[in-house]
């Protein structure tokens, strides 16, 4: 008879430093932002022949996963620590805010346009003209799918060091974004962004 022994699996701890992950996030969001900026993918364009619009924006989406993987690993394998746990029954709050956030953030992507958010849409030659969306949670915030996304991540009811570096490096990759991305909102839809800009909160409904 053979005797089958359980030999215990252990998740493998890397001695690093943490401050590793806020900085791998950020090399991901420099990638991200690089990757999508116009310059590099009219760059693409010029090498890949005009044909790589149509695909970009998926294989855009595709790499920006993959990469991200790698950082969220990251996360597991280096040795953590907890800072703090939201108490009872505060908690229950906190997690429904989560919900709420994560349904707000699907309805976020759906205003814009899920299958062309994630390039479907560009894939199948189902393309639309770019429009300035103003309607919906965009009467609120101009950028309704940073604030549910901070709102969502924030909100972990158990606190890690790990984990509070890497949010922390995303919230400042998603705030640079967001100027960035302002930017080239202004200079597709000119003053009629700029005027939306003046009425509309930046990210906090009302204050900010």
């Amino acid at each position: 008879m053979f005797k089958v022994v359980n030999i215990p699996m252990e998740t493998p701890n890397l001695s690093l430093s943490p401050w590793v992950i806020p900085a791998a996030a950020l090399l991901w969001g420099f990638t991200h932002s690089l990757v999508a900026a116009n310059g590099f993918k009219h760059q693409m364009y010029r090498i890949l022949g005009e044909g790589a619009k149509k695909y970009y924006r998926f294989l855009y989406s595709i790499f920006a996963v993959l990469t991200l993987l790698p950082v969220l690993i990251l996360t597991i394998l280096i040795p953590d620590k907890t800072l703090y746990t939201i108490p009872q029954p505060l908690v229950y709050f906190t997690i429904l805010l989560q919900i709420i956030s994560l349904l707000m953030l699907t309805y976020s992507v759906m205003q814009t346009g899920a299958l062309q958010f994630i390039g479907l849409s560009q894939v199948f030659g189902l393309n639309q003209e770019d429009r300035l969306n103003t309607g919906g949670l965009y009467r609120y915030v101009r950028h309704p799918l940073y604030t549910f996304s901070l709102v969502l991540i924030w909100l972990t009811p158990t606190m890690t060091l790990n984990f509070a570096l890497l949010y922390a490096a995303f919230t400042v990759y998603i705030l640079v974004g967001a100027v960035v991305e302002e930017r080239k909102l202004v200079k597709t839809f000119g003053p009629a962004y700029q005027e939306y800009r003046r009425k509309t909160a930046f990210l906090i409904p009302f204050i900010f």
